[in-house]
């Protein structure tokens, strides 16, 4: 079963005096890579909402964004009484300085940032139960688009590696076909040369069957179709298995890239090309799978 690192979560857990939000983001990363944002009041829960989001999440880069909105009554708003006689005094200051005279300096300090402040203590047991069932749905909707997006991944990864499987199985009469060719061309050699009638076909044959020998590309062929079976098994399973798809796609790489050194023929090499190109495009999905 496989799940995309990619995804999005949102709840909301209301309360008699304000209301939290919880947004979370996921992208593909190799680990666990946390950001955390939220008010005073949640920040002594830190610790546990990241155990709790690395526990379902496993791996990503996870942005956790957890807003407070207080009630319509204004309960839990404060003026900040320092900050406002900070700006008055800074824009008494500017006001004598430029000679500009205001009835409305007070006015203008209410406007500037910060007056208004939250008064924001730690939640209760209740109310922290409620943020707490709040994080479990943002977690579970996280956890549905995810798999949502790795059926997508699912159904892209069967195509191509079915691709990889249908290129592979259509070499073995290209390989037939070489060797023929690779006949007819030593014998043409010997013939320009002179040498036909000279050439004991015996040991014409045996140096031949040498040669092909040292291109025989059977051994790779093999272990390209068992990665490919291991890949579509390792999808199948209900563990994350990004990691360990990453690594098969690497073996196959590495028998794509030696049948193409060892195939020694135009169409086996164009095959081999094509197959490349499919195994770039698992790659590419791979890195974002958990």
């Amino acid at each position: 079963m496989i799940y995309s690192m990619t995804g999005f979560g949102k709840a909301t857990a209301s309360l008699p005096n304000f209301k939290v939000s919880i947004e979370l983001r996921s992208l593909n990363s190799k680990n666990l890579d946390f950001v955390f944002k939220a008010p005073p009041a949640i920040r002594d829960k830190e610790a546990d909402i990241r155990q709790r989001i690395g526990k379902r999440l496993e791996r990503g880069k996870i942005d956790c964004w957890i807003h407070v909105e207080l009630s319509s009554s204004g309960h839990g708003q404060r003026i900040n009484k320092e900050l406002v006689g900070t700006y008055l005094e800074q824009l008494q200051d500017l006001g004598k300085l430029h000679k500009i005279e205001s009835n409305d300096f007070l006015g203008i300090a209410m406007r500037m940032p910060d007056v208004v402040e939250s008064v924001e203590e730690s939640l209760s047991e209740g109310e922290w139960d409620e943020v707490s069932r709040a994080l479990d749905e943002a977690i579970d909707a996280l956890m549905r688009h995810r798999r949502a997006e790795g059926e997508v991944l699912e159904n892209t990864f069967l195509e191509l590696v079915e691709a990889i499987s249908s290129k592979l199985q259509g070499i073995s009469p290209l390989e037939q076909e070489r060797k023929q060719r690779t006949r007819d061309r030593l014998l043409k050699a010997l013939k320009e040369l002179g040498l036909e009638a000279s050439v004991d076909q015996n040991r014409f044959e045996q140096e031949l069957i040498y040669y092909l020998e040292k291109l025989d590309i059977t051994e790779e062929k093999v272990r390209l179709a068992n990665h490919c079976s291991y890949f579509l098994e390792t999808m199948a399973s209900q563990e994350p298995s990004g990691k360990k798809l990453n690594f098969i796609a690497q073996e196959m790489g590495r028998e794509i890239n030696t049948l193409g050194a060892k195939a020694n023929e135009a169409n086996i090499q164009r095959v081999v090309v094509e197959m490349k190109d499919d195994l770039e495009k698992i790659k590419e999905q791979v890195l974002n799978t958990l």
